[in-house]
């Protein structure tokens, strides 16, 4: 019981796994905001081609 309960052998794949939902949740929040400014951005650069 007691070599159970030092095992912290999946801990850091736990870990992981929260800082990537961390990440995933702010980049889907802050899509739309570098959506609009990436779009904005090709356009100007589109225009200034033509």
């Amino acid at each position: 019981m007691r070599l159970f309960l030092r095992d912290e052998q999946g801990a850091t794949a736990i870990e992981y796994g929260l800082i990537a939902a961390l990440m995933a949740t702010g980049l889907l929040i802050a899509m739309p905001f570098l959506t609009d400014a990436f779009l904005s951005d090709a356009n100007k650069l589109a225009n200034a081609l033509k």
